[in-house]
Parts: structure tokens; sequence; C-alpha cells
């Protein structure tokens, strides 16, 4: 049986963090449990404090291929360069013309920039051209 993955990222506002992502990856945010309306009176019959309700979020992918994200708060901020980061792959890839692959790739940054994220630098490389960027929280992440 394989193993199934979960991405979780630490952050300060799960639900922007959520809504950023959701966007980014064309994922949705999670359904409530079956037999629930809405988070709110799941975690209300559950009997989770209010408090909490908005300390974490998750998407998932609408055709249930990718993997679950999944967004916790915590009390302490970024602060240094992330070990690991997403890289998403938007160009085409290797078989595409690179002036396409190059048009995806500026699209989508003008696209993810006005969700929230910023440019940290563009590489170019031999037959290699990628965006480092950062989401709301400082998180790094590389389209190409």
């Amino acid at each position: 049986m394989a193993t199934t993955v979960q991405v979780t990222f630490d952050c300060a506002d799960p639900d922007r963090l959520a809504t950023f992502w959701a966007e980014a990856l064309g994922y949705k945010k999670q359904d409530p449990p079956q037999g629930f309306d809405s988070w709110e009176s799941f975690l209300a019959a559950n009997n989770v404090p209010e408090a909490l309700w908005t300390s974490r979020s998750a998407i998932v992918d609408p055709e249930g291929n990718g993997p679950r994200f999944f967004f916790q708060r915590v009390p302490e901020s970024k602060t240094v360069k992330n070990r690991l980061h997403l890289d998403l792959n938007i160009g085409g890839g290797p078989g595409t013309p690179e002036h396409e692959r190059r048009q995806r790739v500026d699209a989508a940054l003008e696209r993810l920039v006005r969700l929230g994220a910023t440019v940290v630098r563009t590489v170019e490389e031999p037959m290699e051209h990628f965006v480092v960027m950062q989401d709301p929280e400082g998180n790094e992440f590389c389209i190409q």
C-alpha cells in the first residue's frame, strides 16, 4: 500500500494562506465532513473552542489526484529560507517551445503577484527560465 502525502505549512494566517495556495494550484478549500453544512457547525458539534476555529485550514485537489495541503497556525514567524519548497511546473515542460513556456510563466507570475506573492528573482540559464517567488507569508516557491 502506498503512503499518502500531505504537505503542511506552519503559518500565521491559515485561511489567507489556504486561499492563496488554492488559487495558485487550482485547488479548493476542503469541504466539511459529510453531514455538516460548514466547518463551523462541525467544530461546534465537536466542542472545539471557538478561539481555535481559524487555527487550521486545508485545500484539496478537486480531481482527487494531488496531495492535500494543510495550514496550521503557529506562534513563531518565519525567519529563514525554506529547506523545502514547491516548484509549480506551469510552462508546459521540455517539449514546449521556449517562447510558449516563457509566456505561461510570465502570465502565472502576474496572477500570483495579484494574489499576494512577491518576486525574489528571475533565473536565466541555458534552456531554463524560472522565477523564485514568496507566498504572502514569505515561503519560497518557484514557477517554471
